[in-house]
């Protein structure tokens, strides 16, 4: 991902999400040195992730495929990509956090070795207050 990505990537998020990251955070993570990626499809970014490695643990923090995109296993290269990433870093071991009330996302991470290890109360804002997060971990050893 490049600054010059950023629009695209946040347009995205909005379609995408109800509370959907902002360009600041986006500029921050790049700023930060994270490992932000886009894939694209021709020339349209249609999706991106982003990825915190330090201490020999991977934080995934971020996952968006555009609506228009889903359902053709791009969640997964992106999610694929991402964790060989936190391998090349030696990274022993990637989180995550998701809603609950993504059962889609839930059943990707599921599918390639995430399990639930916790919940954070109150994590995500919600149309009626705020919703837990899934914490989720895969051993990358």
């Amino acid at each position: 991902m490049l600054p010059g990505h950023v629009d695209a990537v946040v347009a995205n998020e909005a379609a995408a999400y109800a509370f959907p990251w902002s360009r600041g955070i986006f500029l921050d993570c790049l700023r930060a040195g994270y490992d932000c990626w886009v894939l694209q499809e021709g020339e349209a970014v249609i999706g991106h992730g982003v990825l915190s490695s330090a201490a020999r643990e991977a934080h995934i923090l971020n996952v968006c495929v555009a609506p228009a995109a889903q359902g053709h296993g791009h969640g997964r290269r992106l999610l694929e990509h991402l964790l060989k990433l936190a391998r090349w870093q030696r990274s022993e071991r990637v989180f995550l956090e998701v809603r609950p009330s993504n059962p889609h996302a839930v059943a990707l991470y599921e599918s390639v070795g995430f399990n639930e290890v916790g919940r954070r109360p109150n994590y995500y804002p919600a149309q009626r207050g705020r919703e837990d997060a899934l914490v989720m971990a895969m051993e990358l050893l």
